[in-house]
């Protein structure tokens, strides 16, 4: 037997040779459920999708359950302070703001879906298609967005009080004119960095369509941070609609939002000042709570944090 020559038999081993095997091949785990462990693991993000899913909860039940109407007017119980029969107390006409503020979250939500849909239609597809055409489309698509995002926010809210009036449909409207820019710009930039990969110029030589490859090819390969983009765009909506609130596009009266509850509790803050400090507690947490789950998403889900 050559000098440099080993048998197995030379070396003793220590535990199950099984073990070792394993400790060396580690089976293979689906991106999906490697993603909702490291999920799992963000104490931030699980707590943030543990309030989202309350807040949700409570403004689908909440007013179901309750004796009370939203829109109820009764002047003998004005202004009365959170009890144990008005558990948030009461507004200056008498309307109970338990009711009130579970519906006006309800809306505000409605608008956060809204804000969702205006990404997803306008901002994800604008991008797409600038990014993967590129050349004169994509120069002329940009020029249009650049005009689109030099127009202050509030020349557009003045426009809008001057030809509609305060409603759901003018927020929306209101949302659909800047809202979209920020999830086109990411696309596109994710566009740019995925388009002459091989599996699509793979798809390309095989002559599969442009819009085959856009949707089918890149769009699955980029869907990570365009659902952190999405997470993100919600509070920002939600905040936007307070904010529209206080310009007066607002929902009209009797109904009711996050924003306008603030609006209408900001103007006796002195005296009752419940009126707005419960209002703005919940939008504060839901804002956070959308904050970190959305840090989670992306903690999960973007390549680059794989060592955590």
């Amino acid at each position: 037997m050559d000098k440099f020559e080993f048998l197995e038999t030379d070396f003793e081993f220590v535990g199950d040779k099984q073990d070792i095997t394993k400790d060396v091949v580690a089976p293979a785990v689906p991106a999906w459920k490697d993603a909702m462990r490291r999920f799992s693991k963000n104490k931030g993000a699980v707590i943030g999708f543990t309030f989202i899913v309350v807040v949700i909860l409570l403004a689908i039940f909440a007013p179901m359950l309750s004796t009370w109407k939203f829109d109820d007017i009764n002047t003998a119980i004005k202004n009365v302070e959170p009890n144990a029969t008005h558990w948030f107390g009461t507004d200056a006409y008498g309307r109970d703001l338990w009711v009130r503020l579970w519906t006006g979250t309800r809306y505000s939500l409605f608008i956060a879906v809204a804000a969702i849909f205006i990404d997803v239609v306008i901002g994800m597809t604008y991008g797409l298609i600038s990014g993967y055409f590129g050349g004169k489309v994509d120069a002329i698509m940009q020029r249009f967005q650049e005009i689109m995002n030099s127009i202050p926010t509030l020349v557009v809210l003045i426009l809008l009080m001057m030809v509609m009036k305060a409603s759901l449909t003018t927020i929306i409207i209101a949302l659909a004119f800047t809202e979209w820019i920020g999830m086109s710009r990411i696309t596109r930039a994710q566009v740019l960095k995925v388009k002459e990969d091989e599996f699509v110029l793979a798809s390309r030589t095989l002559g599969a369509s442009d819009f085959f490859i856009i949707f089918k090819e890149i769009l699955p390969n980029i869907y990570s941070q365009m659902i952190i983009m999405v997470m993100m765009s919600i509070p920002n909506a939600i905040f936007y609609e307070a904010y529209l609130s206080f310009v007066g596009l607002g929902l009209p009266i009797p109904m009711a939002s996050l924003g306008t509850l603030i609006n209408d509790g900001f103007n006796s803050f002195l005296v009752y000042p419940y009126m707005m400090i419960i209002p703005a507690v919940v939008l504060s947490i839901l804002m956070l709570s959308f904050n970190l789950f959305g840090d989670g998403l992306r903690d999960a889900l973007d390549p680059t944090m794989k060592e955590m």
